[in-house]
């Protein structure tokens, strides 16, 4: 396979190298065709048999790359194949023939290039046109390009005629002019295109026209506009026609004129100008205006064409007096204290159709009464100022120009009190037209005595004054189109004025833009007040320069941080709103929105926090506070009131008063202090021991077992036991426990009831000499009140001289028996020892004495050591 590819790509490319010298192997004929395009077109490769060992059926066909399909071949023999293509694009230009080598193997034999191209097609649509007789132009449709040179002839003759005249087009392809002389007017004449390329040759339609049916004269020109003094509205126009020197081509005309200022133009009507002339007179217009004429013509008979419209031509009409009263208004001042005021009168330029001249001056008259003139001026400006009394006047105000005077504009001016504006019995609507860039006011009244009305409007700005603009119109209107020069996004405040015959001042208004838009600013809300759980949102309305059309409605948006939004609709005329049922000491966003015909616009975002507690919640809790902690002061003052005896018992103790003792009553034998002598002194070792305090519980609840200790008399010390409850050391011996003889334990007193008081005297504790036998003396008291000086220094105690026989020691506290019995109960104690080591001593009473509280005990005895005390935990027993 390989051997054989090679092989023939060694043979095509030699013969492309050698040229004439080595035949090809194969050759397609017909060699570069012209072929039409979407047609049948047949080739044939032709092989040579002495080249190399081919057959027929091995050849293909493409068509540049593309494969034609081998339905399309014809194999005629051996060594001959043809194919069938229709070309559909000047891109199948190019045809080959390959042969197939090996198996997919192909080499390409010989090819062709094709020229494609179309036929011309018929000329259509011929027509002829003589301009002004002086030449004749025919044009035509070519048809599609026939990517071919392509000739097109105009061919022309007269009906009984074969000469046949050409008219080759210059360097177009679709009309041709023929210059006089070379056509005849007034004979019948045939017209044809032909055209050719090397494909095909066609002929359009033959067409028959008399060339005098078919000219189109040049427009005619207007020599001159003729104005006449005293002929205000007329103008007479001449010309001259196109085609004067044929008499035989009579012309009609249609005339049209406008103002200068305007763009539509007015016809003459075609049936006064429908014959053959040179001039024309145009009557009805306006005095002293620009107009500018022109016209047109074409043959009477109606055959041909009409001209081109002629140049324009401009004049202007004279003068001639005014036709319409002035538009006049007034400015009243206010009155001072005897009513004289000042009125301004203003007044419109007539209209140049109304004036019909140049206004030279102005006539101002102000009537008092109608044959009273109080005014009458000349001016040349549109406004008059003067000083008027309180009564009621006329105004009347003239134009003048150098025909002659306007008719008179009248203007009532009110009287004083009735100057103050009140309010019209009118309805009026205002409509924007932004087509028309003005603004329709409509009204509808009643009232029918009027004079007219007047329509004053401004921009409405809070950054600019209102420049008062006005305009007049006549009673039986009832809308007027405002004249003027109206911006979008502006609001304009409108005023309609009825004008009463008495001149009072009355009127209603209303705002109006001409188009609507987004408003440039949006509100900017703030908090008036804010609770736990509502707040008061108060905004400014948004600035009037900014809305940019009439605000519809607000929208209110807020938030909390974590919370979703909430969108509430809100009146355009409330400028406050609660929001309610808010969460307490909580973030919130808010916002305002604004919207208008035109669209919307947010406001600034404003944050606020609601408050912690509620209003009055402090106050509530405080007061709560108050009250509980007064409820608990006056318990704890109620409280202290009641136990007041035990609070002043434990805070300060109630200190005795020794002017109030009684013990020196209850002690008779006592000497006094001054006969004591030291040196006789019954207790020289200084034993006497200091006072105790002991306290006494009132309630009257028994002794238990466990409330006494036995304390070994032995085991302590002797300054330990015997120290006083008052001013020294606490005397730590048990007070003695009070039995009765048959009535068993009595009451005893607690410790926050009775102060008691005791002394022990006994005899020298610490030589413990038994030589001499000294008297042991115990006292107690159950007195409240201290103890005298005598009774706290024992040293100061002598027995009395001159009595040999031991005596009882001076009884400190008082009894109701004898010494005797006192002596003979001792005794009897002392000698049961067993009761004095466990630590009690027997009560001493007088047989006839019913109260433990008065009880005194003698001790006298040889006794080394003190009686030991029960105590009891917590203070000191009862004695």
């Amino acid at each position: 396979m390989l051997i054989y590819y090679l092989l023939a790509q060694f043979a095509f490319h030699l013969n492309a190298v050698l040229g004439d010298i080595l035949k090809p192997c194969g050759r397609v004929i017909p060699e570069s065709p012209l072929v039409r395009l979407n047609s049948n077109f047949t080739a044939y490769c032709v092989l040579d048999e002495k080249c190399m060992p081919l057959d027929s059926r091995k050849l293909i066909w493409k068509i540049r790359n593309k494969t034609v399909p081998e339905n399309q071949y014809t194999i005629i023999n051996a060594t001959v194949s043809s194919v069938t293509i229709i070309p559909t694009s000047t891109s199948d230009d190019q045809l080959t023939c390959n042969a197939l080598v090996h198996e997919d193997i192909k080499t390409t034999l010989h090819g062709i290039f094709l020229k494609l191209a179309y036929p011309p097609d018929k000329p259509d649509n011929l027509t002829c046109i003589s301009y002004n007789a002086e030449n004749l132009t025919c044009s035509w449709d070519p048809g599609k390009p026939t990517l071919l040179p392509t000739n097109y002839t105009l061919k022309r003759k007269w009906r009984y005629s074969t000469e046949i005249k050409d008219c080759i087009p210059k360097d177009v392809n679709n009309s041709c002019t023929v210059d006089w002389p070379n056509f005849q007017l007034y004979v019948d004449t045939l017209f044809w295109v032909e055209a050719a390329n090397d494909l095909e040759t066609v002929t359009s339609d033959i067409l028959e026209w008399d060339i005098a049916n078919i000219v189109k004269p040049n427009p005619p020109e207007i020599k001159q506009l003729v104005t006449t003094v005293g002929l205000p509205k007329a103008i007479k126009i001449e010309w001259k026609n196109p085609m004067e020197d044929n008499p035989n081509m009579q012309m009609k005309y249609i005339i049209r004129y406008r103002t200068n200022s305007s763009q539509e133009w007015e016809e003459v009507p075609q049936s006064d100008t429908a014959s053959h002339r040179s001039s024309f007179t145009l009557q009805d217009l306006l005095p002293y205006t620009v107009y500018v004429v022109t016209m047109r013509c074409m043959q009477r008979s109606g055959q041909g064409f009409w001209s081109e419209w002629s140049k324009g031509k401009y004049t202007t009409t004279p003068e001639d007096k005014p036709n319409k009263r002035l538009s006049l208004w007034r400015k009243l001042g206010d009155p001072n204290e005897f009513g004289n005021r000042s009125v301004t009168l203003i007044w419109k330029v007539l209209e140049p159709q109304n004036a019909n001249g140049k206004i030279l001056n102005y006539t101002v008259t102000i009537l008092k009464r109608p044959s009273e003139p109080f005014i009458i001026d000349i001016v040349n400006v549109t406004h008059y100022e003067a000083a008027i009394s309180k009564d009621f006047f006329v105004a009347t105000v003239i134009a003048n120009n150098s025909m002659g005077a306007s008719p008179p504009s009248h203007l009532a001016i009110p009287s004083a009190k009735n100057s103050k504006a009140q309010t019209a019995e009118i309805k009026i609507e205002v409509k924007p037209d932004p087509s028309n860039k003005t603004l329709l006011v409509e009204w509808k009244s009643q009232i029918k005595a009027v004079d007219g009305y007047v329509i004053e409007w401004c921009v409405n700005s809070e950054s600019t004054t209102c420049e008062m603009k006005w305009q007049r119109e006549p009673s039986t209107s009832s809308k007027a189109y405002l004249r003027g020069d109206f911006e979008p996004f502006k609001c304009y405040l409108i005023k309609v004025f009825p004008l009463y015959n008495d001149g009072r001042v009355s009127y209603v208004s209303a705002e109006a833009y001409l188009e609507e838009g987004a408003p440039s600013e949006g509100p900017s809300v703030r908090t008036k007040d804010v609770e736990k759980h509502s707040a008061i949102l108060v905004w400014s309305p948004v600035p009037l320069d900014k809305r940019n059309g009439f605000i519809k409605y607000y929208t209110l948006t807020y938030a909390s941080i974590q919370g979703n939004e909430t969108t509430l609709k809100i009146n355009q005329t409330d400028s406050e709103f609660t929001l309610s049922q808010l969460e307490g000491d909580t973030l919130y966003s808010v916002r305002m929105t604004a919207y208008t015909e035109g669209g919307q616009k947010d406001g600034a975002v404003f944050t606020f926090t609601t408050l912690r507690f509620a209003n009055g919640e402090i106050e509530a809790i405080v007061v709560t506070s108050c009250i509980i902690f007064l409820v608990f002061v006056l318990a704890g003052a109620i409280t202290c009131f009641s136990k007041r005896d035990l609070i002043k018992k434990h805070i300060w103790p109630n200190v005795p008063d020794p002017s109030k003792s009684n013990i020196a009553k209850w002690s008779p034998q006592t000497p006094s202090r001054h006969e004591f002598n030291p040196k006789n002194s019954l207790f020289q070792d200084g034993s006497f021991t200091d006072v105790s305090v002991v306290e006494v519980s009132e309630e009257k609840n028994s002794y238990n077992e466990q409330d006494i200790k036995p304390m070994d008399p032995l085991k302590k010390n002797t300054s330990e036991g015997l120290s006083s409850g008052i001013g020294g050391s606490s005397c730590m011996s048990s007070p003695q426990l009070s039995v009765s003889d048959g009535d068993g334990v009595e009451s005893a007193q607690t410790t926050s009831s009775t102060v008691q008081y005791s002394s022990v005297i006994i005899s020298g504790y610490r030589d413990q000499q038994p030589t001499t036998v000294i008297p042991h003396v115990f006292s107690r008291s159950e007195s409240t009140q201290p103890l005298l000086e005598s009774e706290e220094r024992p040293d100061d105690q002598q027995p009395v001289e001159g009595e040999d026989h031991p005596v009882v020691a001076s009884q400190y506290f008082k009894q109701n028996c004898s010494p005797e019995e006192v002596t003979g109960r001792l005794e009897t104690s002392v000698i049961d020892g067993g009761r004095l080591e466990n630590g009690f001593q027997e009560v001493i009473k007088c047989p006839e004495e019913q109260s433990a509280d008065s009880q005194v005990d003698h001790v006298i005895g040889g006794l080394k050591s003190y009686l030991p005390q029960i105590v009891r935990r917590g203070g000191y027993m009862p004695q």
